[in-house]
């Protein structure tokens, strides 16, 4: 008698549990894409380095195809800011050109380690290749061309060691947007890679982090401070924080 009620309790928890069990399978693999965006810090960038958009779609149950789109700054890294004894402006000395790079990308995203519906840490080994449009801006500096402490001979222009001899005359940037007009292409390509630590409460919603490796090379070398060794080829380590949502 015991052995024959363990037997119906059995089939009755069996028959519970793996319509429970597929119908949470099946909501899992329901989500067919999902969008992303956050910020993007890296070795090149500064504290900051930019902004990115990502589109993600369901190949498999593990595996996903994506298309995004970055925009960062470059950064040299002999930057350094100084500080106008005239008008207390801050200036980078020596810099020429501001880089700005847009990176459209396509890749794959592997899940190594999948969480729970509403808990846990989602592992994913994530690559990606794409062109880098690299926008050299010029970096625009106040020059006093005539007597010291005033400001009738400031001229706007773009930085020129050439022209632009006396540091003490600098009386400070010219800021971002003025020279967005002039701004010069370049073409390049890059390719990343890296592993991502997904968070959240939900599996519709998507927050995380991103570690990973970048090399970016263009056709010439980007000159952005001319007294300085500039680089056609870049590499740098990123982080991305991301938020989005399933669907």
């Amino acid at each position: 008698m015991i052995r024959y009620i363990a037997f119906v309790l059995t089939l009755a928890f069996a028959g519970i549990a793996l319509p429970a069990l597929a119908q949470s399978e099946e909501e899992e693999e329901s989500f067919d894409n999902e969008l992303s965006y956050g910020l993007n810090l890296n070795s090149n960038g500064g504290l900051i380095g930019g902004v990115f958009v990502r589109s993600a779609y369901t190949m498999n149950h593990n595996m996903l195809q994506f298309g995004a789109i970055e925009i960062v700054e470059v950064k040299h890294p002999r930057e350094q800011r100084f500080y106008s004894g005239e008008t207390g402006d801050s200036y980078i000395r020596g810099k020429q050109n501001y880089l700005f790079v847009v990176r459209p990308q396509y890749g794959r995203e592997l899940v190594l380690f999948r969480k729970a519906a509403e808990s846990g840490v989602q592992v994913n080994a994530i690559g990606a290749v794409g062109p880098s449009l690299g926008f050299l801006v010029p970096y625009f500096v106040r020059y006093n061309y005539g007597q010291q402490g005033t400001s009738e001979g400031v001229r706007t222009e773009q930085y020129n060691p050439q022209d632009h001899k006396d540091l003490a005359r600098i009386q400070g940037s010219g800021g971002v947007f003025t020279g967005l007009g002039e701004s010069k292409l370049n073409i390049g390509a890059h390719v990343k890679a890296g592993l991502s630590f997904e968070y959240g409460r939900y599996n519709e919603s998507i927050a995380g982090v991103e570690v990973g490796v970048m090399v970016e090379m263009y056709t010439k070398e980007l000159v952005i401070i001319p007294e300085a060794s500039n680089n056609s080829r870049f590499t740098s380590v990123y982080l991305n924080i991301y938020y989005g949502r399933r669907k």
